[in-house]
């Protein structure tokens, strides 16, 4: 009996799981196509303009090869990889040494040592919260830079993106190998680790729920928010300089995409102790999808808009400009005030107002791994009424505002709303797979009380 114990034990925790053929072919996929996306989007804007289609066009008509391509791009420089290995550096430097202070006088941040959702194996994990205290230092060093030390050019960034690219590689390959290495040699909690006697899956999706390194050093934390993040309103301020100085001006296109994205990072860092009950930290593991997606997928592909607008400078009218702007607006609006509905709902038990009513729930029971049952209340009131996941929809309604942004010349910019549709269609059916699991009947109650997922009455 105890060994059957152990052993449901084993297989709720993901240590025995098998791995399907779709599943399996879809990770060796992505680790062999993914790092060619990022490079062919990046290298059809240094050689074709932007145009995505051009380089096929110009490899069916054979006017160009596979070789004379690779051959044009700029390759691994070790200014590049100075200017990096400073940047990631310094980002540790900030997460590990500067424990925030930014909790204390700025009314509603949360910040400081927090705790994260309970672990499968039932451990409570505490973070430092300073993510918004490392922006604030990095940004204002920036424009510290910009304006009166000139210590480098406001447009290194863009100077050096593609040798830079082969930087984040390394790191993002690096630091993902050393994940599997530790979780199979010295795991920060062996109760916590997945494996599904599949290499591939094991690296891809990875072994380690919360890889450590010392007491603080969180590798989904700081990988998850920096350097990638953090980065990501520097690289557009970049663009930002690149297209002053190439056109010696700046359009209004490039001022939205950087106030609209700047608003989603700060969001972000604003609610970072809130991220840590996130899927992210709450249910993956860390492995390549993490560990190299941060280092290179995000800061590359999430910054699109502003790359294209480097080499097409776009003037917005007045009106295309005032729509793109609402569209963002009322996008965060709904992201954020949908995710505010929950977190209240969650602190007070139930005992607050939403939307000037009294919140409506479905209660629902679960056992955890230990056997025990506990109980859990979903929210039907207010924005998660309308729609299971109506703040992906307001995610949505701001990725689509980013490219809008662009104009419609290009299918480039357009890249960021396809993208997160599917990651976030895919998050939600994951999400309600996992919840119809482990609540049963409980979540067709909750599915027949909240019929849509997105789109009230479309999906």
């Amino acid at each position: 009996m105890k060994d059957e114990l152990l052993r449901s034990k084993s297989d709720h925790l993901g240590k025995r799981r098998e791995v399907d053929w779709f599943s399996l072919i879809s990770v060796i996929g992505l680790l062999c196509f993914a790092p060619f996306i990022v490079f062919y989007f990046v290298m059809a804007c240094d050689q074709y303009e932007c145009s995505i289609t051009q380089p096929v066009l110009d490899l069916y008509q054979e006017e160009a090869t596979l070789l004379s391509i690779w051959a044009r791009a700029p390759s691994f420089s070790w200014s590049a990889a100075k200017i990096y290995a400073i940047w990631v550096s310094f980002q540790v430097f900030l997460y590990m040494c500067f424990p925030d202070i930014t909790h204390k006088f700025i009314p509603g941040y949360v910040g400081g040592v927090q705790e994260g959702a309970r672990t499968p194996a039932g451990l409570i994990n505490k973070y430092e919260i300073n993510g918004l205290q490392c922006w604030l230092i990095t940004h204002a060093l920036w424009f510290a830079n910009a304006h009166y030390f000139h210590w480098f050019s406001p447009t290194i960034i863009f100077d050096n993106w593609i040798p830079l690219l082969w930087c984040t590689n390394i790191l993002g390959c690096a630091v993902s190998t050393f994940a599997f290495i530790k979780a199979h040699l010295f795991p920060t909690n062996a109760e916590d680790c997945k494996f599904t006697g599949n290499i591939f899956y094991n690296y891809m999706m990875g072994i380690e729920f919360n890889p450590r390194i010392g007491k603080w050093f969180d590798f989904k934390l700081f990988f998850n928010g920096r350097p990638g993040i953090v980065a990501w309103t520097l690289i557009n301020l970049s663009y930002m300089a690149k297209q002053q100085e190439l056109y010696g001006y700046i359009t209004n296109s490039m001022i939205l995409v950087n106030v609209l994205q700047a608003i989603y990072v700060l969001d972000f860092f604003w609610n970072e102790a809130w991220y840590l009950k996130t899927i992210d930290i709450c249910h993956d593991h860390f492995g390549w999808y993490l560990g190299w997606g941060d280092c290179v997928w995000l800061p590359y592909l999430y910054t699109l808009q502003g790359l294209y607008l480097v080499y097409h400078p776009v003037q917005l009218s007045d009106a295309h400009a005032l729509a793109v702007l609402l569209l963002g607006l009322v996008g965060y609006y709904i992201f954020r005030s949908t995710n505010h509905q929950k977190d209240l709902f969650r602190r007070t038990e139930g005992s607050c107002s939403i939307w000037g009513r009294k919140p409506t729930w479905i209660e629902c029971t679960y056992r955890s791994a230990d056997g025990g049952m506990h109980r859990s209340k979903l929210l039907t009131s207010g924005f998660w009424g309308v729609a299971r996941h109506f703040n992906y929809t307001g995610d949505l309604m701001g990725s689509l505002a980013y490219c809008a942004s662009c104009g419609f010349g290009h299918i480039l910019p357009y890249f960021y709303i396809v993208y997160m549709t599917i990651l976030l269609v895919h998050r939600c059916v994951r999400d309600e797979h996992r919840c119809s699991s482990k609540y049963g009947k409980d979540w067709k109650r909750y599915t027949d009380a909240v019929p849509s997922r997105l789109i009230p009455g479309v999906f």
